[in-house]
């Protein structure tokens, strides 16, 4: 499907979401104020093992309160269950495999929240799959919600875009148009809104949701750290690039840069995989290859299964090096100097919005290694008042958020 194709015309959309459009129910919304508890049904991505999205997910359940009976979707409804309860009151039900059980949940729910992520876009042809497929999912999630089940919706810290066609244009508009309240977690995002013509009333630009938690959320144990000669960097790669054609070049010129760092100041490289399972060329299985370019060079493979021992990982580091936005977030939370490797437009806004543009590059666009090298070397030369920058900035945030999950609570109650 080119970008001049009708949206209807898409052959990967599901017929029934075109039904779903059609549909109305006569049942009004009830606005009488509700106590608590409530039932949410909670959507995003879920059990694929990604760290940054189960942080967002146990992020949003800490803020919105345990009190409330969630019914969150996951890809693996076990390992969800097991890492939120008994925090949390929870059941889970499969992403693809369990339609039923999802529309049960949002017909039986007093509100559907879709918490944190990069939801409305349309996917780089480096995913595999439909550039709508996304969209289209959620179109279908939502008309659902909207027009037969009569129920609220909210999206909160949310990303949206890329929108790189005026298909993706149009699925989108009919997203937005059927969410009760949109508040997105930077700059971009608030225009692509804009532009789609969504109601200032219903739309606030707001941090991303994990500076809501403070460096003690993480550090949970003291990390013990070893003393060295070395240049300790934690190494975050993740092969989802916007632009796959630079990807090659990029590792290329990544590889020339640490081994003439090398030459300069021993270092040693720590793994920091957000993602080490789920899909092929998961950031693991990416940084095990990378590990083969650096011959004799320290290369320590991690592979941490929560966000607290990926805290760990970055105490332990002098500087982080970091595609990965939630790595780079925790980093920032920590006071921990990074140096950001732009993938894409969400990663590109929030070094923006930390004030970190003299520490970043672009991985899509060519570049030299010379100019790598000078920025990692900077980061490290400034590390101690980048790590402060840092602290201060992220607690500016989380002053932000404590006052938005309010106002969301104060909302939530009135619905």
């Amino acid at each position: 499907m080119n970008g001049h194709e009708k949206v209807g015309e898409n052959r990967a959309a599901p017929n029934f979401v075109i039904l779903l459009i059609a549909l109305k129910s006569p049942i009004g919304f009830n606005i009488q104020p509700k106590e608590n508890p409530m039932k949410i049904t909670f959507l995003g991505t879920h059990g694929q093992y990604n760290l940054g999205d189960e942080l967002l997910l146990e992020t949003f359940l800490a803020q919105l309160g345990p009190q409330h009976h969630y019914a969150v979707n996951s890809y693996d409804p076990e390992f969800t269950a097991q890492m939120l309860k008994p925090k949390f009151d929870v059941e889970t039900f499969h992403t693809t495999g369990e339609l039923p059980s999802l529309l049960k949940h949002l017909l039986s729910s007093d509100l559907l929240f879709f918490g944190g992520g990069s939801i409305i876009k349309e996917l780089y042809a480096s995913v595999g799959r439909n550039r709508y497929s996304t969209l289209w999912m959620i179109l279908a999630i939502v008309t659902f919600t909207r027009q037969i089940a009569r129920k609220r919706i909210i999206m909160s810290n949310i990303g949206v875009g890329p929108l790189l066609s005026p298909g993706g244009e149009r699925l989108a508009r009919m997203i937005l148009r059927q969410v009760d309240f949109v508040s997105v977690r930077d700059d971009k995002s608030l225009l692509t809104c804009q532009k789609l013509g969504l109601k200032p009333e219903k739309l606030r630009r707001v941090p991303d949701a994990v500076f809501a938690n403070t460096a003690q959320v993480f550090l949970r144990d003291a990390a013990t750290i070893t003393l060295t000669r070395n240049l300790r960097i934690a190494l975050n790669l993740n092969y989802d690039i916007e632009n796959r054609a630079a990807w090659e070049s990029f590792l290329t010129n990544l590889a020339d840069c640490l081994i003439q760092l090398n030459q300069q100041t021993p270092i040693e490289i720590h793994a920091l995989p957000m993602q080490s399972r789920f899909k092929a060329n998961d950031d693991l299985s990416v940084l095990k290859e990378f590990a083969q370019r650096l011959p004799g060079i320290p290369f320590i493979m991690n592979e941490p299964q929560t966000s607290q021992q990926v805290a760990d990982i970055i105490t332990r580091s002098d500087l982080v090096l970091a595609e990965r936005l939630h790595t780079m977030v925790i980093a920032s939370i920590l006071g921990k100097p990074f140096y950001g490797l732009i993938y894409d437009v969400k990663v590109a806004e929030l070094i923006n919005y930390l004030g970190m543009e003299k520490y970043a590059l672009n991985i899509n666009q060519p570049f030299e290694t010379k100019t790598l090298l000078a920025g990692i070397q900077n980061v490290h030369t400034a590390r101690k008042t980048i790590g402060q920058h840092l602290k201060t900035r992220s607690s500016e945030l989380r002053a932000e958020l404590v006052t938005y999950f309010e106002e969301i609570q104060t909302k939530i109650k009135q619905y």
